[in-house]
């Protein structure tokens, strides 16, 4: 049985890559941990998108407007989608050439574009102490999607991007992407506790019937 969303690892390194990992790829069936919008909603609080007080105002939001909320979702899910493109294409793979589709991911960016573009429409200026922000998520109907798409921003122009890595999926991993923050760039697994150590272990077995000798 999958794991409820709130149980999802964040594995990411940012609240953008844990966004691309809430979507189990391959297989006949994946799997989309962002069920519906209030599993969004819950994810978006355990992620830190949004606070405890903001999720009650988006929910009470989403229930008075159940269109809303299935927009809502539908928006998280195409930053989702294009996000992974964009990050897909900037991972190099053994043999030199790119994990992704540069072209795909193109078209990705203008939609990405597009979304957060929206997103700063309704964003405000907030004056502090020492300095002015810009706050995303003035609509609470809107405040998931545009607090997400303020994330997606984030990462892709301040994080470096030649350390984002997928957890191998050739070699038993299960392709969840991450930014790899080791000191000398040499992570390779989204968590050591769980794809590493299983594919160790899948691999000492193997080693271990290689070895036996075979029943005459």
């Amino acid at each position: 049985m999958p794991l409820d969303v709130c149980q999802l690892p964040l594995v990411g390194g940012h609240p953008a890559l844990d966004l691309v990992n809430t979507l189990e790829r391959g297989g006949e069936s994946p799997h989309d941990f962002l069920s519906d919008s209030f599993a969004l909603l819950r994810w978006s609080v355990l992620v830190g998108v949004v606070s405890d007080a903001e999720a009650d105002q988006v929910g009470r939001a989403w229930r008075d407007e159940p269109s809303a909320a299935q927009a809502g979702l539908a928006a998280v899910r195409d930053i989702r989608a294009g996000l992974h493109l964009v990050l897909l294409a900037t991972i190099t793979d053994p043999d030199g050439g790119t994990a992704g589709d540069p072209i795909a991911a193109g078209a990705a960016l203008v939609a990405l574009h597009q979304r957060w573009s929206g997103a700063a429409a309704r964003a405000r200026f907030v004056l502090d102490p020492s300095r002015v922000r810009l706050v995303y998520g003035t609509v609470p109907a809107m405040l998931v999607p545009d607090r997400i798409a303020e994330a997606a921003l984030d990462v892709m122009l301040t994080a470096d991007l030649t350390r984002v890595r997928r957890c191998p999926v050739l070699e038993g991993g299960c392709g969840w992407l991450f930014l790899d923050q080791s000191r000398n760039g040499s992570r390779r697994w989204c968590r050591m506790a769980d794809c590493g150590n299983v594919v160790k272990a899948r691999r000492l077995t193997e080693r271990r019937r290689a070895a036996r000798p075979s029943s005459p």
